[in-house]
């Protein structure tokens, strides 16, 4: 007889294990596996960088003969069809585990409900439903991306006890310590796009990429809500384009005279040349262009500014989740506004978690 608290706690371990790989499995979701006999752990898997191997089969080749009558733990329905790799489903019935336990359902018309079909008809024991609640909050960005067929959308604010989140014409304004400053780069380890509005871009010149040791591998794509091509050529952005992609989200054409015409043109001719990629989609229909990034494989975009792109994105209903930090020091006249201050859950979100970095606050707040 299957222990409750036993399964719980596997999966529980296996949720865990699944969050290692965020931002890093392109189109596939990061899952976590976790094989199991006698209550003893004899593998784990975790889906590879770049989407495959699959978490089950790098758990169940850990395991080899050893899998036979094991439990495997699955925080997503294994896959049952082909694509550049055989199904994770005829993984598990050739490798003769005994029992199935899984926690979310994967919405995947290519798979929904066939995988634990598969493994029923091969007379593996399945019980789904385990920690879902765990289960889809870690895998939001891949079922959001199925569902809804736009990214995750994560906004996150740095704001000072007087509600400002800068200064005008102070550059990059630093609101939080550093404790909360490195909780932000591992944010972006964990997204697949950030995004920026270009007049942040201009005033900030930020580079958008994970400066913590070990974590130089894991920037994510950066992306600029820009019009009409203002951004810098010698920003650091566009400096960096080769190492690390940016995409500049351009008007649409036809837009210009044939003056304004040619100086984009010219624009955009320096971006590419710096291997910016130039995307024409209108900045301003945000709906479109996430359902463009989404179609790209971006599961998951974290929106980090500016005033104006974070209240767009929250009048525009396009907001899943907030990470607000609450600096400790007022930034005074000059300063600029934020859209949310801390201590007041928007309409329509939930406080989730509280926590403090040092001197600063940290909220998080999930859409109802």
């Amino acid at each position: 007889m299957a222990d409750a608290a036993e399964d719980q706690r596997f999966m529980a371990a296996a949720i865990r294990l699944s969050l290692r790989n965020l931002g890093r499995t392109a189109n596939n979701p990061s899952v976590g596996c976790i094989l199991v006999k006698d209550g003893r752990v004899l593998s784990t898997g975790v889906t590879d960088i770049g989407g495959r191997p699959h978490a089950e089969r790098i758990a169940l080749a850990q395991a080899g003969e050893a899998a036979r009558g094991a439990t495997a733990y699955v925080t997503l329905e294994p896959c049952s069809h082909h694509g550049k790799t055989p199904p994770c489903a005829d993984a598990l019935i050739e490798a003769g585990v005994a029992r199935v336990v899984v926690a979310v359902r994967d919405p995947d018309e290519r798979v929904s409900g066939r995988g634990f079909a598969m493994l029923e008809a091969a007379g593996i024991a399945v019980e789904t439903g385990v920690l879902a609640a765990d289960g889809h909050r870690a895998l939001a960005a891949y079922l959001m991306r199925q569902v809804k067929k736009r990214p995750y959308v994560t906004l996150k604010l740095a704001v000072s006890p007087d509600g400002m989140i800068g200064r005008l014409g102070a550059g990059q304004f630093v609101v939080t310590g550093p404790v909360a400053r490195g909780q932000v780069q591992v944010l972006r380890a964990a997204s697949d796009a950030i995004l920026i509005g270009v007049g942040t871009a201009e005033a900030d010149d930020p580079e958008l990429t994970c400066r913590l040791p070990g974590l130089g591998d894991r920037s994510p794509i950066r992306i600029v809500l820009d019009r009409d091509l203002r951004l810098p050529p010698y920003g650091k952005l566009a400096l960096t384009a080769h190492s690390v992609p940016v995409i500049a989200i351009a008007a649409e054409p036809p837009r210009f005279d044939d003056t304004e015409d040619q100086a984009f043109l010219a624009r955009r001719a320096v971006l590419d040349e710096a291997g910016v990629e130039v995307v024409q989609c209108d900045p301003h229909k945000l709906p479109v262009l996430l359902a463009a990034l989404a179609s790209r494989g971006i599961s998951s975009l974290l929106v980090e500014g500016g005033a104006s792109v974070a209240s767009s994105f929250l009048a525009a209903g396009l907001v899943d989740r907030i990470h607000l930090y609450a600096g400790a020091v007022p930034i005074g006249e000059g300063g600029i506004r934020s859209p949310l201050v801390p201590g007041t859950a928007p309409a329509g979100f939930s406080l989730v978690r509280t926590l403090r970095f040092g001197p600063d606050l940290f909220e998080e707040y999930e859409r109802d």
